[in-house]
């Protein structure tokens, strides 16, 4: 049956009139041990206010929208012709990229947001880190390709490694500003380009290596898992602070910040469409299918990837 009630579809000031609303709502019919009320009355209480300030906006997504989104692990994936994904982990995917354009996005994206802007003390916005610099350790990656350029729109000093002349022309595409060599000792190029350290630094590779570049008082934010015990101990002289980046963990603890995914993609769409980004998708495999996929993994197995590998439909028996 229908009833009347008073319902909201995104934190607002209470003292906008869409902040709440008179709305028609479907009741379900009791099941179990539930009881159908016909509601007296009802105390508005400071819990009330909380909730309707930090309500989440409803999504905008609409039927034959092409969105993008990483999803979650506990969840059926993307390797099939429909998934069901949590509506808060989506966004519009930028209206001027193919499919296998976006696609290449939204997983090593949200990583490398959220280790500059959540992790690192970075402000997410054009030119606001004005002065700073931020090395990333294996730059030519899914994850390093989408770091650089979104330090580089935020205006950071990018340092970061490569180890092969296509992977530094690659990196060097993307707006880096000091390419080091990892084959080589790396704080020694450091001095040889002026300087003594960096502020911050984002290891995508050999965890266990790279912990004295960082100046005292900066933060690594580290993305894969150390493959040694962690040399912790260098980390208090210089009152360094340590923090792990993965992105599926607000979805896997169904965090109230899992909505902040949904709105990264958004941005990032924007960012895209307006050529500030390019893409990083660097391979296309026609057809979905076992083979593909087992080609494509053998690819990222060899931990070489030059940006990302992406498998398009149609889906093949």
């Amino acid at each position: 049956m229908q009833a009347k009630a008073v319902g909201l579809t995104q934190g607002l000031p209470v003292s906008d009139p869409n902040s709440l609303q008179d709305v028609t709502i479907n009741v379900n019919q009791p099941r179990g041990r539930d009881i159908l009320v016909a509601v007296l009355a009802t105390a508005v209480n400071p819990i009330d206010t909380k909730q309707r300030q930090g309500q989440s906006p409803v999504t905008t997504i609409m039927t034959d929208d092409v969105v993008y989104y990483a999803g979650a692990v506990d969840r059926p994936g993307s390797d099939a012709q429909y998934q069901l994904v949590d509506e808060r982990l989506v966004a519009c995917a930028p209206k001027t990229w193919s499919p296998a354009q976006s696609a290449g996005l939204p997983l090593t994206t949200l990583t490398a947001w959220e280790a500059l802007f959540e992790k690192l003390p970075f402000t997410a916005a054009a030119d606001a880190n004005l002065g700073q610099s931020v090395l990333i350790i294996n730059g030519a990656g899914g994850v390093g390709s989408m770091a650089i350029q979104l330090a580089k729109w935020a205006g950071l000093q990018v340092i970061t490694t490569t180890g092969k002349p296509e992977t530094t022309e690659w990196v060097k595409r993307l707006g880096a500003d000091i390419v080091l060599d990892y084959h080589q000792d790396l704080g020694s190029q450091l001095a040889a380009a002026g300087l003594q350290a960096v502020d911050h630094a984002i290891l995508l590779h050999s965890t266990d290596q790279y912990l004295p570049l960082v100046r005292p008082l900066g933060t690594i934010v580290a993305v894969v898992t150390n493959q040694h015990p962690l040399p912790m101990a260098l980390l208090k002289p210089k009152s360094l602070n340590f923090a792990w980046e993965f992105m599926f963990t607000k979805a896997n603890y169904q965090l109230p910040s899992m909505a902040t995914q949904g709105s990264i993609l958004a941005q990032v769409a924007q960012l895209a469409d307006a050529g500030v980004i390019v893409p990083t998708t660097k391979r296309t495999l026609a057809g979905i299918n076992a083979a593909n996929l087992r080609t494509a993994h053998t690819i990222v197995e060899t931990g070489q990837m030059l940006g990302k590998i992406v498998l398009t439909a149609p889906f093949d028996a």
